[in-house]
C-alpha cells in the first residue's frame, strides 16, 4: 500500500490478447522513485531474499513450488513500504500473497517484516506486474487482486498516466478466476470516479457493493495505514471498490 509520499502505480498469453495490447506494452504499473535504503533493508535482501524474492521471468510460474503449497492466489500491485500488505497477509493466512513493487526500500522493508515476523505466506517480485501477470501467470489464475493507493496523477494533463484505465482492466479482469475479485482504494475523490467508471463499463466485472454510489465499506482484511488515519480525522475521504469476476 502506498500513500502520497511514496506512490507506486504491465504479452504473453494469446488467450489473453486484445486490440489494446500495443498500448499496454508502453504503460507501466509504476513510476520510479529515489530512494536510499538503510542498513537493515539492506540486510533484509541478503538475509531474507532467497526465502522470499522471486526473480521475474518470462516463463510461467509454478506457484505451489513458489510458496510451498496450493491456495488461494492474491496479487498485490504496488505495495509501498508493505505494511498493509504484511497485516492483511497476518490476517489472511490461508491465502497466499504473490506482491509486485520495484522501489528497492519498500521491497526491502517487506523482506524485513517477512523475516522478522515469519510470513509464510508473501512472495515479492521486484518488476512490473503488467509483465508478471502476462507472462508468469496464466488467464483465469487469480482468486483475487488488491490495488491499493496507485498514483492519482491529480493534474488533468498527466490523467492518461493513471494506471485505471479501461484496456488495463480488461487484461487484469482476464487474469482473475471466475468468482475471484478485485479491490481497489483511493484517497483522491475524482480517481475513485473514474475508476468507479472504468470498472462499471467492464463486462467481466460485477460491483458487490449494492450501494446507490456503488463503493463498498472497506473490507475487515484491508487496515487503516497512518496516512490514511490521519486523513479521516481531518475529513478526508477514502473509497473502496470491490467487484467480483463473472
Amino acid at each position: 500500500m502506498t500513500t502520497p509520499e511514496d506512490r507506486t502505480t504491465a504479452p504473453a498469453d494469446p488467450a489473453l490478447e486484445a486490440p489494446e495490447a500495443p498500448f499496454m506494452r508502453q504503460i507501466k504499473t509504476y513510476v520510479l522513485r529515489a530512494g536510499r535504503m538503510g542498513s537493515g533493508q539492506v540486510r533484509a535482501f541478503e538475509q531474507f531474499g532467497p526465502q522470499f524474492l522471486i526473480a521475474y521471468s518470462p516463463e510461467r510460474l509454478d506457484v505451489q513450488a513458489a510458496f510451498g503449497r496450493n491456495a488461494p492466489l492474491i496479487l498485490e500491485i504496488g505495495f509501498g513500504m508493505g505494511d498493509a500488505t504484511a497485516k492483511i497477509a497476518h490476517v489472511r493466512p490461508d491465502d497466499n500473497f504473490l506482491c509486485c513493487e520495484v522501489h528497492e526500500p519498500g521491497v526491502g522493508a517487506l523482506l524485513k517484516r517477512c523475516g522478522e515476523e515469519n510470513i509464510v505466506n508473501i512472495r515479492i517480485v521486484r518488476h512490473d506486474a503488467i509483465e508478471v501477470m502476462d507472462h508468469m501467470l496464466g488467464a483465469d489464475s487469480l482468486d483475487g487482486v488488491h490495488i491499493f493507493f496507485p498514483d492519482p496523477w491529480h493534474k488533468s494533463r498527466h490523467h492518461k498516466r493513471r494506471l485505471i484505465q479501461s484496456p488495463f482492466i480488461h487484461r487484469l479482469a482476464g487474469h482473475i478466476k471466475p468468482g475471484g475479485y478485485l479491490h481497489l482504494a483511493t484517497d483522491w475523490q475524482p480517481y475513485s470516479e473514474q475508476m468507479m467508471g472504468v470498472l462499471r463499463g467492464e463486462p467481466l466485472l460485477v460491483n458487490t457493493s449494492d450501494a446507490a454510489d456503488g463503493f463498498a465499506v472497506k473490507p475487515g482484511y484491508r487496515p487503516l495505514t497512518k496516512f490514511e488515519n490521519r486523513g479521516l480525522q481531518l475529513g478526508h475521504g477514502v473509497w473502496d471498490l470491490v467487484f467480483r469476476r463473472v
